[in-house]
């Protein structure tokens, strides 16, 4: 049986993939489902994989819908709104943490190795934003060759292990890799070729880190919080766009701010 309450889920972490800093992981921990999330994926790619597609599918259908639809509208928002746009996604992270931390029980499961851990995962995440470009163009097109093909794969299969991952944005990922221009251009154009290639590399990230991913939150699930919650912290850095220098700047960023907060207590309250 389909469970088409996952196409509104698949379109806000469709929407967030297309954020550089902004995970995919990020929404589905805000959204209440993480956790299944991951097993879903993981069982897909195996001899179960029937039973996850009432799951998956309509999910599928959000993310593809959102990544279609929205591209160009991220291209525009990107180009024009940036400030604002971050702020909205800085409301959203921040929101999601008491819900972590509820849903982790720090005060009675972390002990000072959690703590360790959790500050570790923050300061990594957080020096991925030191190495962020600045000014980034978003126009970009590629005469497909094997050498520049390959490093599309490639990209795309880190990309996906980073989409996974609360705190850490596919996007952002290819962003470093110089190739998230290259993959919202071909989105918004429907290059074909290219969205097969990152697609391909993509798909395989996700049938190996998946599964190792469950495994590690079932074998060690204080641990990998810690860490969650650690990642989820440091993307505040990435993502925080820098102080508004207008009155009106101040203003617009502090509604998308409260925006993005409010969305992300309410999702999570509503899928608690």
């Amino acid at each position: 049986m389909f469970e088409w309450n996952n196409l509104w889920r698949g379109l806000l972490i469709g929407t967030s993939d297309l954020i550089p800093g902004v995970s995919g992981g990020t929404l589905a921990v805000i959204l209440g489902f993480y956790d299944r999330f991951i097993a879903a994926i993981s069982g897909f790619f195996s001899k179960d994989w029937k039973k996850h597609l009432g799951f998956l599918i309509p999910l599928g259908i959000g993310v593809g819908s959102a990544l279609i639809l929205l591209s160009r509208v991220m291209k525009w928002l990107l180009a024009n709104h940036p400030q604002p746009t971050f702020f909205f996604f800085t409301g959203l992270i921040l929101g999601i943490i008491p819900y972590l931390c509820k849903e982790a029980d720090v005060k009675r499961n972390f002990r000072s190795f959690h703590v360790v851990l959790l500050v570790i995962a923050a300061v990594l995440v957080a020096l991925t934003g030191v190495f962020r470009p600045e000014g980034v163009e978003i126009h970009n097109t590629i005469t497909l060759n094997v050498t520049n093909g390959a490093g599309l794969f490639v990209a795309g299969w880190l990309a996906s292990m980073a989409m996974l991952l609360p705190g850490i944005s596919g996007s952002f990922v290819l962003l470093l890799l110089g190739v998230y221009p290259i993959a919202i251009d071909a989105l918004s154009t429907f290059n074909i070729p290219v969205i097969a290639i990152i697609g391909s590399g993509v798909i395989v990230g996700f049938i190996i880190s998946s599964k190792l991913i469950k495994y590690l939150l079932g074998s060690y699930p204080h641990v990998m919080y810690a860490l969650i919650i650690g990642m989820v912290i440091g993307s505040l850095y990435v993502v925080f766009p820098g102080i508004p220098t207008s009155i009106s700047a101040v203003v617009i960023s502090l509604i998308t701010l409260l925006a993005g907060l409010g969305s992300a207590l309410f999702l999570s309250r509503a899928d608690a």
